[in-house]
């Protein structure tokens, strides 16, 4: 049985915006999407810091705490 489970790392940029990366997970593969600029990834490592990478590079933005 395939079981897919949804989780988010999000965050705040300078103007107070809100940007969401979505990370997807389906067996061993993750796919990570940004709500914002539609970025994706697939990645089987550590797929929340690299959505915090991307906030923090594509978006400026510091991750929420958790």
């Amino acid at each position: 049985m395939l079981q897919i489970n949804t989780s988010k790392v999000s965050g705040r940029d300078r103007n107070g915006r809100e940007h969401v990366v979505h990370v997807r997970r389906a067996g061993m593969q993750r796919t990570i999407t940004c709500d914002t600029c539609g970025w994706r990834m697939d990645t089987p490592f550590l797929p929340w810091l690299k959505a915090e990478e991307h906030l923090a590079e594509a978006h400026q933005a510091t991750p929420d705490p958790r």
